[in-house]
């Protein structure tokens, strides 16, 4: 596991406390000692959390060990019947969906996928859609409506693919065709922001009736080395960017850009996967309850009125 730079000092002392602890298999010696330490130890993973800055929560939602979209497949879903290709150009492997149940609820389940290690990772394009990426995700979208299930969308993506061949490929429109499609989509839409959320990569994926962030997940217009670029013309200003585009779960929530945070372990998903596809679960089945007794002509009134007041930063404007 891939150690970040805030953790070198909690690494420090689970290191030495596992020493003593190898060291006192066969004598209680250390025992007063190793209990004093993981005292230390819970006392700085809590101060060192606490103080977590918003470009160290974004390392934290790109830890090569958070879970991925095929992690919360394996692990919420009694089954899952994996569909391919957007019927157009090919199968985009940057994204995965299919036939799902989560518990007692059946359900189209979506998501992106950045992949395990170097080879799958590039199989998958480090989670960046193309345009038949987009087109393959509303098809099941579209099947899911066809069939009365309601939509899972797992977001987790640096970004759509900016390469030419996918803007030749109209990537533009297919995000574009996607936020009109899903605004109108004839089921109940479940959004959660797993990891990254950054730009229309995510966005083009991301209309729901009711969209859920995990608490050290980010969603932006764009990555903070992308706005860097842009506005001081230096990528080295991501630190800065990560503050100044208030990309974290709370500043999203207070903008009601998302409606709720979904709890992680302390130190981030990658620290104890099993709690956090237990909350991603729990919330799920928790929507879905909701949703369901909702009759499909206010669903899609509530859903255009959520995005429609969107974009308010005062008390006398209105949206744009």
């Amino acid at each position: 596991m891939d150690d970040l730079p805030h953790e070198k000092q909690i690494k420090e002392y689970v290191k030495t406390i596992d020493h003593l602890k190898k060291q006192s298999q066969d004598t209680p010696l250390f025992h007063k000692e190793i209990v004093k330490l993981e005292q230390k130890l819970e006392t700085l993973k809590k101060q060192v959390y606490s103080e977590l800055t918003p470009w160290q929560r974004i390392m934290i939602s790109r830890h090569p060990s958070r879970p991925h979209t095929s992690n919360y497949i394996q692990n919420i879903c009694s089954s899952f019947e994996e569909l391919n290709g957007d019927r157009r150009f090919g199968n985009d492997r940057a994204v995965m969906g299919g036939l799902a149940q989560i518990g007692e609820m059946k359900c189209v389940l979506i998501g992106q996928e950045k992949g395990h290690d170097t080879e799958s990772r590039i199989d998958r394009n480090f989670g960046m859609l193309n345009p038949e990426g987009f087109r393959k995700a509303m098809r099941l979208m579209k099947l899911a409506e066809k069939f009365n299930l309601p939509v899972v969308s797992l977001l987790d993506t640096p970004g759509a693919n900016p390469q030419l061949e996918a803007e030749e490929r109209g990537q533009g429109l297919a995000i574009a065709e996607n936020l009109r499609d899903m605004a109108n989509l004839k089921t109940p839409i479940i959004v959660i922001v797993i990891g990254e959320g950054f730009s229309g990569g995510a966005l083009g994926m991301g209309v729901g009736d009711v969209v859920g962030m995990l608490e050290h997940a980010c969603y932006s217009v764009i990555s903070p080395e992308g706005c860097a670029s842009i506005l001081w013309k230096n990528p080295s200003k991501n630190v800065d960017a990560a503050s100044a585009l208030k990309l974290n779960s709370e500043d999203m929530l207070s903008m009601q850009i998302i409606d709720a945070i979904i709890n992680e372990p302390l130190g981030g998903a990658h620290q104890d996967p099993q709690t956090v596809y237990k909350n991603v679960k729990q919330f799920i089945l928790e929507q879905w309850q909701i949703l369901k007794r909702i009759p499909v002509e206010i669903l899609l009134e509530q859903r255009y009125l959520k995005f429609r007041k969107m974009g308010r930063t005062g008390k006398n404007e209105t949206s744009i």
